[in-house]
């Protein structure tokens, strides 16, 4: 049995993006490919003829609004943030459709960072969404969250950090906890974990090759009516496979990813704190492994 964090870890996904945002501008804009896969039937975990695809383009953009120095050169920032996600899903050969066609999510926030002294450091976000599936768009798809990661860097090659995330992703405010873990060797061969957002193991081929192995965790959420009650839609995914990253200039880093979907799965609950805790008696409904494919341009503006 599985327990029903997941809606809410969606929601937070974007969370793994702002760890790393840079002092100046920055920007990722990525589109991502899944062909379709055959559904596996939760009630007996058998795998039909039904078929689902996915297809998203994701935007995120890092705007600062303050960027201050110390004399030990650490940096104090204020950044304003945008995202949003679009996906696109066809659904062949079932019966009757048990899964959106589109999901939008979209959000603004605001960042903070600062340090806390030689080895501590804190940042702290906040935001505001719309989460859905585009049929009927309501204020019951704005989901809003906040966060603060407290940091410590134990050197310049290894950090750790916890805190806690405050969202309405149930529909009352609840309080989940948020992990960041950095670390890379020193010379060419580099590891990064960053929860929720994934991890990478690369080789540095030059200043302007890597190639990286990679495991990435994604999501998405939507907000639907079922019957006249709010639910919320999740939907997970689990990637792995092989990144090259050729970096353009200063400013423009392209990444070409290819893979596969280890895992695609939907979760639905209501908006109520008890279905976290709550175990299911069946599983999710998920889809067979499949081949993935991305493309992202990240630009860096210092």
């Amino acid at each position: 049995m599985k327990r029903t964090f997941s809606t809410a870890l969606c929601c937070l996904l974007p969370l793994g993006y702002w760890v790393n945002a840079q002092s100046g501008l920055s920007a990722e804009l990525k589109t991502e490919y899944i062909p379709g896969s055959s559904y596996i039937r939760p009630e007996d975990s058998t795998k039909t003829n039904s078929k689902s695809d996915f297809k998203r383009i994701d935007l995120n953009l890092s705007i600062p609004l303050s960027v201050k120095k110390d004399t030990d050169g650490k940096v104090r920032s204020w950044s304003m943030l945008l995202s949003g996600s679009y996906a696109k899903m066809s659904h062949k050969n079932y019966e009757t459709q048990l899964f959106p066609d589109e999901m939008l999510n979209a959000q603004i926030g605001i960042q903070h960072m600062r340090p806390l002294g030689k080895k501590w450091s804190m940042m702290m976000t906040a935001s505001v969404g719309v989460y859905t599936d585009l049929e009927r768009v309501s204020f019951d798809d704005v989901l809003g969250q906040g966060g603060i990661l407290f940091i410590r860097h134990f050197n310049p090659n290894l950090s750790l950090g916890g805190g806690p995330v405050l969202t309405t992703a149930f529909g009352v405010p609840m309080i989940l906890p948020w992990i960041y873990f950095d670390w890379k060797t020193n010379g060419k061969i580099k590891f990064n974990i960053n929860f929720p957002q994934g991890m990478e193991a690369g080789y540095l081929f030059s200043d302007k090759f890597a190639l990286k192995a990679v495991v990435d965790l994604n999501g998405m959420t939507a907000e639907r009516n079922v019957g006249g009650k709010s639910m919320l839609l999740g939907y997970q995914q689990i990637t792995a496979g092989l990144r090259p990253e050729l970096k353009i200039n200063d400013k423009l880093t392209l990444r070409l990813t290819g893979g596969t979907a280890i895992l695609r799965s939907f979760s639905e609950n209501d908006r109520k704190i008890s279905s976290i805790f709550r175990d299911k008696k069946i599983a999710d409904p998920r889809f067979a492994s499949t081949f993935y494919a991305a493309v992202s341009l990240r630009w860096n503006l210092p």
